[in-house]
């Protein structure tokens, strides 16, 4: 089935698709490097993963690294490059990746965990202690619902990695103030002010020598960790005691705790379940699969066109506006109207992109009788859309792709031909990586159809749709526009 399309005007070429550019650091030189998507998938499965036993739960990783990669691409684009190598953005193992590690992004590829139709925020932890924690109680306003505290008996199973740390109070304050938080000279108190959800420490009080100072939870555990070692507060799920001259830490779990717990994982993994399984746990309420997902669709019904919204009091007016077009263009064509057209408006270009594939220069899709169209193109392209359907509706599955665009793109907007003597090849018609020769292509078939008209009329050219080409133009066998006959 043909996919026709319509461009903007001037938008920008899009990053190579399929592709990273990842910033490699410390033993690996500093260099920028551009991999494919599943070489970057493999080599953090290297970095975060390589320990798994479980195939189903390495699999369940890499649709989680590849999801998290694409929700956040371009993450350092201002420094000129999609992602560091270290923990801030996923570690990166290049030169560790394995047979094992590439067959476990392969058996997945292009696979992501969508949520009303854009890849979801998909955080994952060393070990939950035996229940996960919700989103926002680590980042605010990350817009990941989806991700709440639920109880995981799988990490517990597999031991829930209980915890011991004991440090003096003087060790505590040299710590906090080198990280650059203010402490009691004299500590003599460490308290939960607050707590999450999951019951994991958000906030503490540090007290001592009159002084009373509340601290982020983890701003504390931060500070540990970089001055002292990160073997020695491992998450925010602890209870605190003083005893015998030392503070006395005892926890459970490593890690923020949001989203899949690895160890929890794996026991899933351990125990026969599939990948999509282990994803379905850990995040509820999103779907898995090639392209976008979980939109919530409102049907708007017209006489001859249906409208599928997400935002039904705005997009109404489009209904009867497609109704009366494609009247319009079917007496102005002498195209019958097929049943059954369909419109789908997306919310937003990210959406169009992650259910249609098409990069973000292209403004609307047209396969059969659904239009795709981004929500800026809803005006400008719906026209040309709904000529698409007019024209596909009629022709014969054997007719070139550059008679059917060229027949559209002519139909929309009338002109004569030029004289420059433009070869049409469909190849840069079907392309997708570069938009001024895509656009090049089709205003050349536009041009070939023009003189077609010119020549023949435009009643016998628009005719050949539901005939055929006739055999007195000589079509070439790399898909190139016909010639003229002499």
């Amino acid at each position: 089935m043909i996919r026709a399309v319509a461009f903007f005007a001037l938008l920008p070429l899009c990053a190579e698709p399929g592709v990273v550019r990842v910033r490699l650091t410390q033993s690996q030189q500093h260099r920028v490097v551009s991999i494919g998507i599943e070489q970057y998938v493999a080599a953090v499965l290297a970095g975060e993963s390589s320990v798994f036993q479980s195939d189903e739960a390495l699999k369940a990783m890499a649709v989680v690294v590849r999801t998290y990669a694409t929700r956040l691409q371009g993450r350092h684009s201002k420094e000129g490059y999609d992602f560091c190598s270290t923990t801030h953005c996923q570690r990166v193992e290049l030169g560790a990746v394995t047979p094992r590690l590439l067959a476990a992004a392969e058996a997945t590829s292009g696979e992501l965990i969508w949520y009303e139709g854009k890849p979801a925020f998909t955080s994952y932890t060393a070990n939950c202690g035996g229940r996960t924690e919700e989103a926002r109680s680590v980042w605010e306003g990350i817009g990941a619902p989806y991700l709440k505290s639920l109880d995981d008996p799988y990490c517990l199973r597999s031991g829930g990695a209980p915890w011991h740390w004991t440090a003096a109070p003087q060790e505590i304050v040299g710590a906090l103030r080198e990280y650059g938080l203010k402490c009691p000279a004299a500590l003599q108190e460490i308290a939960e002010e607050k707590k999450t959800v999951s019951g994991r420490a958000k906030q503490l009080r540090l007290s001592g020598g009159g002084e009373v100072i509340s601290i982020d939870a983890s701003s504390f555990r931060f500070a540990m960790g970089r001055v002292l070692g990160w073997n020695t507060i491992r998450s925010n799920r602890f209870d605190v005691r003083f005893s015998d001259g030392r503070f006395v830490f005892d926890g459970k779990g490593a890690g923020h705790g949001v989203g899949l717990c690895q160890r929890g994982a794996e026991q899933m993994g351990t125990e026969g379940r599939s990948y999509r399984e282990i994803l379905s746990f850990y995040f509820p309420d999103n779907l898995i699969g090639l392209n976008a997902k979980g939109l919530k669709w409102t049907r708007l019904g017209g006489e001859t066109v249906a409208v599928m919204t997400t935002r039904p009091d705005h997009d109404a007016p489009l209904v009867s506006q497609a109704d009366r077009l494609t009247h319009a263009l079917s007496n102005e064509t002498h195209l019958a109207t097929p049943r059954n057209i369909e419109i789908r408006v997306y919310p937003d270009v990210d959406t169009f992109r992650n259910a249609t594939g098409e990069p973000g220069w292209v403004a609307a899709e047209t396969r059969g009788t659904r239009i795709h169209l981004q929500p800026t193109a809803a005006q400008g392209a719906l026209r040309h859309e709904l000529l698409h359907v007019l024209v596909e509706s009629q022709a014969k599955p054997d007719l070139p792709v550059w008679f059917r665009e060229g027949l559209v793109e002519y139909l929309d907007s009338p002109s004569h031909p030029s004289t420059d003597g433009t070869t049409v090849i469909e190849v840069d018609m079907r392309q997708r990586t570069d938009a001024p020769r895509a656009r090049a292509a089709y205003a050349a078939a536009k041009q070939q159809v023009a003189s077609l008209v010119q020549r023949y009329g435009t009643g016998t050219v628009s005719g050949w749709l539901t005939r055929g080409l006739p055999p007195e133009l000589n079509l070439s066998t790399n898909s190139q526009a016909p010639t003229k006959s002499k």
